[in-house]
């Protein structure tokens, strides 16, 4: 039956804000807790079997919030954790998945380089993903190092990202590629910087508003969506340093918010 309960979303920091940004759009009536797991930051770097743990932590808090639904708006995180969380919590949840897929249906020559972390790119889910949708594409991987970092520091500011933007796309659009893929939730932000850099002939796909469509499947799907008139509560929860969180998030959402930190045995 239809239910208030809220939707949890979770990233390594506020790169899952791109996908929460899609959802509110999409569903202006459902209740949202995101959690920015900021002490572990990122993730890209990381073990899976630590990233697994984290994802395992922060999805059981949530659970004890009285979600109705998870997203993972991280692609590490998903690529590492997704099919252990469906299999340890009964409830949707949502990953997400560089748009390999819309990308080999949209390029022109076949050249495709995808922007990820190195542990997006080393994942099993992500070679198995190329290898069901690149359609006789050419992949190119670019592991961005340093890119979250940066965004989580500076936010968007074109100043503290063209010549890291530039450092990294420079190989790719030599070997001629017209598609770029974002495949990390932190990179919409960066978005126009990267447009910029890579010229306008070149398409950039972006699967936030994929995730928040296949949100909505699913909680059609399980008659949980919300019945209460929009707009819905937002609550931000962090594993570390709220008062820079909320301010970080301030300055992208645009709106006043309230970060709590997450209980100690979930930091």
């Amino acid at each position: 039956m239809p239910s208030k309960r809220p939707i949890g979303i979770f990233d390594s920091g506020i790169g899952g804000l791109s996908v929460l940004h899609h959802i509110r759009k999409l569903l202006p009536a459902e209740n949202l807790i995101y959690v920015s797991d900021r002490a572990h930051l990122p993730y890209g770097n990381k073990a899976g079997e630590f990233i697994l743990d984290r994802s395992e932590h922060i999805a059981g808090f949530l659970v004890q919030q009285d979600v109705k639904a998870i997203v993972i708006a991280c692609n590490t995180a998903t690529a590492v954790a997704v099919a252990h969380l469906r299999q340890h919590f009964p409830l949707p949840i949502v990953g997400m998945e560089p748009g390999v897929k819309p990308a080999t249906q949209t390029s022109r020559n076949g050249m495709i380089g995808v922007l990820a972390t190195e542990g997006t790119l080393v994942s099993g889910k992500f070679r198995n993903l190329v290898e069901q949708h690149s359609n006789g594409a050419d992949i190119f991987y670019c592991p961005c190092h340093g890119w979250v970092e940066t965004i989580e520091l500076n936010g968007a500011s074109h100043d503290k990202t063209y010549q890291m933007v530039e450092r990294e796309l420079m190989p790719l659009l030599e070997k001629g590629v017209d598609t770029l893929v974002l495949g990390c939730t932190h990179y919409p932000f960066i978005k126009a910087t990267i447009q910029q850099v890579a010229g306008s002939l070149i398409t950039i796909i972006d699967t936030g508003e994929a995730v928040a469509n296949q949100l909505r499947r699913r909680l059609t799907e399980e008659d949980i969506l919300s019945p209460a008139p929009p707009p819905g509560r937002e609550d931000y929860w962090c594993s570390a340093s709220p008062e820079n969180t909320r301010q970080l998030i301030e300055r992208i959402q645009g709106h006043p918010c309230i970060v709590k930190r997450l209980p100690q045995q979930d930091c």
